[in-house]
């Protein structure tokens, strides 16, 4: 669906030359959910505006739906264009237009009669769970309902892509899962491929098939969410990924339960899968002469499975230890014995 090839963004700068983009070769399958994410100044937005040539590359092809955009002619970049939707972090609505008005705007561009796009308006309002309020104003809607105006506008003349830049930023949580649940609805019934740049992993986390690592312009890490959050490469992504599975509150828990000089050892068991469901404790303490204590642990869903971690402090002899800890690595759980965090 979409293939870019050695692209390169330079803003040449009264300082020099700068790379917002520094050649990232990147392939997106049609329908997926694909994630890019990255600390502000890594070059995320500057890619995902160049996937519908609203900035050019320096150098590179983007190629999307067998097009490829840099090669296409003004008047058939805007036909191209019309296959591609994008949704913006602070909404960009037009406030002196409906609800109804605004979803239709691109379609009056397009030249589409008046009684289809009162029809494709009504259709897509049904879709974003706005029925009712096509004759409210931006100003009379909430941040959800206006991000809800913003994915209809952009679905309006079918597109097969959507873009997705910080959509949720502005957002609070419960609103944000919302939204959230909305695009993997859209993703779902209309086949659509959607690239979501995001500086929050929570969100990679909760919808994305696949997901890129971006730092100073460079992909740095890639690849199924899952296998990204199991097993991350890059310190850059390390940190993302404890976003998720070990909050500042744990890590602080965990560095007082070190400092303490405690005996036995403290373990990090990573579950996958149904791994995560597994009564695993209990047969600890049934197979082995060891005390557990349960320190810090969560559970959190991805789109395709369960991904857990659970800190647990082991007391007894080392044999003993040692023969449970064995064991938990037989069960096809991660287990690592925590020094220091």
């Amino acid at each position: 669906m979409i293939n870019l090839s050695d692209i390169q963004k330079i803003f040449f700068t009264k300082d020099g030359p700068v790379h917002a983009v520094d050649g990232i070769n990147l392939q997106i399958n049609e329908g997926e959910i694909f994630g890019i994410i990255g600390y502000s100044g890594a070059g995320k937005s500057t890619l995902i505006r160049m996937l519908n040539m609203l900035e050019r590359p320096t150098s590179g092809e983007v190629v999307v739906a067998g097009k490829s955009l840099s090669k296409l002619s003004k008047p058939q970049l805007r036909k191209a264009r019309q296959e591609i939707g994008m949704i913006f972090q602070h909404f960009n609505l037009l406030w002196s237009r409906t609800v109804h008005e605004n979803i239709a705007f691109p379609l009056e561009i397009a030249g589409v009669p008046k009684k289809k796009r009162d029809e494709r308006v009504k259709e897509l309002i049904s879709l974003v769970g706005l029925e009712g309020r096509g004759g409210s104003y931006p100003s009379q809607l909430s941040g959800g309902q206006k991000q809800r105006v913003g994915i209809a506008r952009a679905l309006a003349n079918n597109p097969k892509v959507l873009l997705c830049d910080e959509a949720t930023s502005a957002l609070d949580p419960k609103t944000t899962d919302s939204i959230l649940e909305l695009l993997v609805d859209i993703n779902q019934k209309l086949g659509l491929t959607v690239i979501l740049i995001t500086h929050e992993m929570h969100v990679i986390r909760k919808i994305c098939h696949q997901v890129a690592v971006m730092e100073a312009g460079k992909i740095v890490e890639q690849g199924p969410v899952l296998d990204v959050f199991r097993k991350p490469v890059q310190e850059m992504t390390k940190e993302f990924v404890k976003q998720i599975t070990e909050p500042e509150e744990t890590l602080e828990s965990l560095e007082h339960w070190l400092q303490q000089g405690i005996e036995g050892e403290v373990v990090k068991l990573t579950f996958l899968g149904k791994a995560a469901e597994r009564p695993l404790i209990t047969e600890l303490v049934r197979k082995f002469q060891v005390e557990v204590n349960i320190l810090q642990g969560k559970i959190s869903k991805t789109r395709e499975s369960s991904y857990g971690s659970l800190f647990i402090h082991l007391k007894g002899d080392k044999e003993e230890i040692d023969s449970a800890v064995a064991f938990i690595q037989g069960e096809q759980v991660e287990c690592e014995v925590i020094e220091r965090v």
